[in-house]
Protein backbone atom coordinates (compact mmCIF):
# COMPACT_ATOMS: atom_id res chain seq x y z
CA UNK A 1 0.00 0.00 0.00
CA UNK A 2 2.76 2.51 0.71
CA UNK A 3 4.46 2.01 -2.02
CA UNK A 4 1.74 2.09 -4.07
CA UNK A 5 0.77 5.64 -3.18
CA UNK A 6 4.27 6.91 -3.69
CA UNK A 7 3.89 5.61 -6.97
CA UNK A 8 0.76 7.42 -7.68
CA UNK A 9 2.24 10.82 -6.12
CA UNK A 10 5.13 10.12 -8.50
CA UNK A 11 2.66 9.87 -11.06
CA UNK A 12 0.68 12.77 -10.28
CA UNK A 13 4.11 14.83 -10.49
CA UNK A 14 5.47 13.58 -14.09
CA UNK A 15 1.53 14.17 -15.28
CA UNK A 16 1.93 17.99 -14.16
CA UNK A 17 5.36 17.97 -16.06
CA UNK A 18 4.87 15.96 -18.96
CA UNK A 19 0.84 16.55 -19.70
CA UNK A 20 -2.17 15.01 -20.83
CA UNK A 21 -0.34 14.03 -24.21
CA UNK A 22 2.46 12.09 -22.86
CA UNK A 23 0.75 8.55 -22.83
CA UNK A 24 1.39 4.83 -22.27
CA UNK A 25 0.17 1.23 -22.46
CA UNK A 26 -1.50 0.67 -19.54
CA UNK A 27 -1.64 -2.07 -18.16
CA UNK A 28 1.35 -3.25 -20.53
CA UNK A 29 -0.79 -5.14 -23.36
CA UNK A 30 -3.64 -4.13 -22.95
CA UNK A 31 -4.10 -1.95 -26.08
CA UNK A 32 -5.42 1.16 -23.53
CA UNK A 33 -3.44 4.22 -23.35
CA UNK A 34 -3.88 6.65 -21.05
CA UNK A 35 -2.07 9.65 -20.00
CA UNK A 36 0.03 9.92 -16.15
CA UNK A 37 -3.19 10.91 -14.35
CA UNK A 38 -5.26 8.35 -15.93
CA UNK A 39 -2.78 5.90 -14.96
CA UNK A 40 -2.57 7.00 -11.41
CA UNK A 41 -5.82 7.30 -10.97
CA UNK A 42 -6.52 3.64 -12.22
CA UNK A 43 -3.73 2.43 -9.76
CA UNK A 44 -5.66 4.19 -6.79
CA UNK A 45 -8.77 2.54 -7.92
CA UNK A 46 -7.40 -0.67 -7.81
CA UNK A 47 -5.80 0.12 -4.16
CA UNK A 48 -9.99 0.91 -3.55
CA UNK A 49 -11.11 -2.13 -5.01
CA UNK A 50 -9.31 -3.99 -2.58
CA UNK A 51 -11.73 -2.82 0.20
CA UNK A 52 -15.40 -2.70 -1.63
CA UNK A 53 -17.72 -5.59 -2.52
CA UNK A 54 -17.25 -7.37 -6.20
CA UNK A 55 -20.33 -8.58 -7.78
CA UNK A 56 -20.78 -11.19 -5.30
CA UNK A 57 -20.75 -9.25 -2.23
CA UNK A 58 -17.32 -10.16 -0.93
CA UNK A 59 -14.68 -8.34 -0.15
CA UNK A 60 -10.92 -8.73 -2.07
CA UNK A 61 -9.54 -7.84 1.86
CA UNK A 62 -11.44 -10.97 3.53
CA UNK A 63 -10.08 -13.67 0.75
CA UNK A 64 -11.70 -16.77 2.22
CA UNK A 65 -12.40 -15.91 5.97
CA UNK A 66 -16.07 -16.71 5.32
CA UNK A 67 -16.97 -14.87 8.81
CA UNK A 68 -15.81 -11.66 7.77
CA UNK A 69 -17.55 -12.24 4.31
CA UNK A 70 -21.06 -13.66 5.35
CA UNK A 71 -21.70 -12.98 8.74
CA UNK A 72 -23.67 -9.86 9.05
CA UNK A 73 -22.00 -8.68 12.04
CA UNK A 74 -18.75 -8.46 10.71
CA UNK A 75 -19.06 -8.43 7.04
CA UNK A 76 -19.29 -4.25 7.03
CA UNK A 77 -16.36 -3.50 9.74
CA UNK A 78 -13.40 -3.12 7.10
CA UNK A 79 -9.88 -4.46 8.63
CA UNK A 80 -6.83 -2.86 7.44
CA UNK A 81 -4.32 -4.95 7.16
CA UNK A 82 -0.40 -5.00 7.06
CA UNK A 83 0.38 -6.40 3.75
CA UNK A 84 -1.96 -8.07 0.46
CA UNK A 85 -1.95 -10.89 -1.91
CA UNK A 86 -0.69 -9.45 -4.82
CA UNK A 87 -2.74 -11.60 -6.96
CA UNK A 88 -6.23 -11.94 -4.78
CA UNK A 89 -5.92 -8.86 -2.27
CA UNK A 90 -6.07 -10.74 0.81
CA UNK A 91 -5.23 -8.72 3.68
CA UNK A 92 -2.11 -10.29 5.14
CA UNK A 93 -0.65 -9.87 8.64
CA UNK A 94 -1.76 -7.53 11.56
CA UNK A 95 -5.29 -6.37 10.86
CA UNK A 96 -5.04 -2.70 12.28
CA UNK A 97 -2.61 -1.37 10.13
CA UNK A 98 -4.70 2.50 9.74
CA UNK A 99 -1.46 3.90 8.92
CA UNK A 100 0.02 2.33 5.92
CA UNK A 101 -3.30 1.11 4.50
CA UNK A 102 -5.27 4.49 5.45
CA UNK A 103 -3.59 5.84 2.44
CA UNK A 104 -6.14 3.93 0.54
CA UNK A 105 -8.68 6.99 2.05
CA UNK A 106 -6.22 9.78 0.49
CA UNK A 107 -6.20 8.60 -3.43
CA UNK A 108 -10.11 8.37 -3.02
CA UNK A 109 -10.42 11.45 -1.90
CA UNK A 110 -7.94 12.88 -4.08
CA UNK A 111 -9.48 11.40 -7.35
CA UNK A 112 -12.73 12.54 -6.12
CA UNK A 113 -12.18 15.91 -6.13
CA UNK A 114 -9.56 17.07 -8.33
CA UNK A 115 -9.41 16.63 -12.10
CA UNK A 116 -6.21 15.94 -14.60
CA UNK A 117 -7.00 19.33 -15.96
CA UNK A 118 -6.96 20.51 -12.65
CA UNK A 119 -3.44 19.06 -11.92
CA UNK A 120 -1.90 20.30 -14.89
CA UNK A 121 -2.67 24.24 -14.13
CA UNK A 122 -1.31 23.84 -10.52
CA UNK A 123 1.89 22.61 -11.99
CA UNK A 124 1.60 25.24 -14.21
CA UNK A 125 1.25 27.98 -11.12
CA UNK A 126 4.02 25.76 -9.11
CA UNK A 127 6.35 26.22 -11.69
CA UNK A 128 6.33 30.07 -12.29
CA UNK A 129 6.06 30.59 -8.18
CA UNK A 130 8.70 33.28 -7.61
CA UNK A 131 10.78 33.16 -4.43
CA UNK A 132 12.64 35.82 -3.39
CA UNK A 133 16.17 35.06 -2.32
CA UNK A 134 18.03 35.71 0.93
CA UNK A 135 19.91 39.09 0.79
CA UNK A 136 18.70 40.25 -2.42
CA UNK A 137 15.82 43.20 -2.19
Amino acid sequence: MPVNALIVRALLQYHMYYGKEFIIECPTGSGRWMNLYEVAEEIARRMTNIFLRDEHGRRPVYGGAQKFQQDPHWRDYVSFYEYFRGDTGAGLGASHQTGWTGVVARGMHLFATSTAEQFLELGKLAAITEVEKEGSG
